[in-house]
């Protein structure tokens, strides 16, 4: 099996047995220091790295912060980016968490001695990961399985 490094640059755990040696850049397990090129949206951001020969996203882990195309979701964006873009930050790595499913490095940001994750939920700009789904019905046949159930 071959693995895209260009658009998939960070490893899984599960690939790290891999491909880890294939890897053409270093691989992130540690906290580092980076500049913010760009902001996406409320919890995505473009990093450069003097490590990398290439600039790569990196989503805040712990937040979920409102997609661009719904209420609020300008807002956190522009939010974000007054208070980073173009700014050297420290990011912090959780060497457990630190690839999430869309292959995207999961890290923290701390600037001016604020933890970003934490400054967002605080002004109302994100959710805290868990209580994002807080108050919404739950999918009765997703949870409890009923198709499978039916079929006994």
């Amino acid at each position: 099996m071959v693995h895209n490094f260009k658009d998939f640059p960070e490893l899984t755990d599960r690939q790290m047995q891999e491909f880890y040696f294939e890897s053409p850049h270093k691989q992130i397990f540690e906290n580092f220091r980076a500049t913010v090129i760009k902001v996406h949206d409320g919890d995505t951001i473009t990093l450069r790295w003097d490590e990398r020969d290439f600039d790569f996203p990196m989503r805040i882990v712990e937040i979920d912060a409102p997609e661009l195309n719904v209420e609020g979701g300008h807002r956190s964006r522009d939010y974000l980016a007054e208070f980073i873009e173009g700014e050297e930050v420290e990011i912090l790595i959780d060497p457990k968490q630190r690839v999430e499913k869309w292959g995207r490095l999961l890290g923290d940001i701390l600037v001016r001695g604020i933890k970003i994750s934490e400054d967002m939920v605080i002004q109302g700009m994100a959710l805290h990961f868990n209580s994002r789904r807080e108050g919404e019905l739950p999918n009765i046949d997703k949870e409890m399985n009923i198709k499978n159930w039916l079929k006994t």
